[in-house]
C-alpha cells in the first residue's frame, strides 16, 4: 500500500528565510452602515499580542512599540485572560496614582498594577456583532468611553472564548477620519466630523 506513494524531495533551508504570519485584510474604507465585522480584528486570522500580568510596565510598553499596537491582552500562567492593558493605561495617570498610593519606583510597576482587570471588562457577543453595523460599534464604544471592545463566543456551558476586537482608532481610519491623536474624545470628534460622508 505504501509503495504507491513517492517521496517528496527536500531542499536546504536558506539563510534569511522568513515565516508566514496570520493576516487579515480589512477594507480600506467603510461606511457606518457596513457590517461590524468589516472593522473587527478577527483573532482566528490575526494573533493577538499579549503579555503576562507579572511583566513590568516598561517591558509591556516596549512590546506595544515593537508590535505597533496600543493594546495588549493580559494573560495568566494558564493562558487565561485576566485583563487588558492599553497605551493610555501606561501613558496616563494610572502609574503615578499607583506610585502615590503604594510607593516604589516607576521601573517596579507591573502590568497587573495598572491594567483593567477581567472583572472590570465587558465584552460583546459574537452572535450580536455578526448582525451589527459599524455604526453600532461606534455608538457602543462611545457610550462605554472605551478605546477597545472585545468580542467573545460563548459555549453551551457558558465559557467564553475571545474571538475578536474593535479599536476606535482603526474604525476611524477605515471611515476616513484623519486621526491626529490617540485621545479618545478627539478620535470620536474626528469620526463625528466625517459622519455626513460616512
Amino acid at each position: 500500500m505504501i509503495k504507491e506513494y513517492s517521496e517528496l524531495h527536500s531542499i536546504p533551508l536558506k539563510s534569511g528565510t522568513t515565516f508566514a504570519r496570520p493576516a487579515q485584510m480589512l477594507p480600506e474604507r467603510v461606511k457606518l452602515s457596513d457590517p461590524a465585522t468589516s472593522v473587527m480584528t478577527d483573532l482566528t486570522k490575526v494573533a493577538v499580542v499579549n503579555v503576562r500580568a507579572k511583566t513590568t510596565m516598561d517591558k509591556a510598553n516596549a512590546k506595544m512599540i515593537r508590535y505597533g499596537v496600543r493594546m495588549l491582552l493580559v494573560l495568566d500562567d494558564n493562558e487565561q485572560v485576566v485583563g487588558l492593558l492599553t497605551a493610555t493605561d501606561i501613558l496616563g495617570e494610572k502609574p503615578m496614582r499607583f506610585l502615590q498610593s503604594v510607593g516604589g519606583t516607576h521601573a517596579e510597576i507591573l502590568v497587573s498594577d495598572i491594567m483593567s482587570s477581567q472583572s472590570e471588562l465587558e465584552v460583546l457577543k459574537s452572535a450580536e456583532v455578526q448582525k451589527a453595523s459599524v455604526g453600532n460599534i461606534v455608538v457602543s464604544l462611545k457610550k462605554a468611553h472605551r478605546q477597545h471592545a472585545l468580542v467573545v463566543t460563548e459555549a453551551a456551558d457558558g465559557r467564553q472564548s475571545l474571538c475578536g476586537l474593535f479599536s476606535v482608532t482603526q474604525i476611524a481610519r477605515q471611515l476616513g477620519a484623519q486621526v491626529q491623536s490617540f485621545e479618545l474624545a478627539s478620535t470620536f470628534a474626528e469620526i463625528e466630523a466625517i459622519l455626513p460622508h460616512a
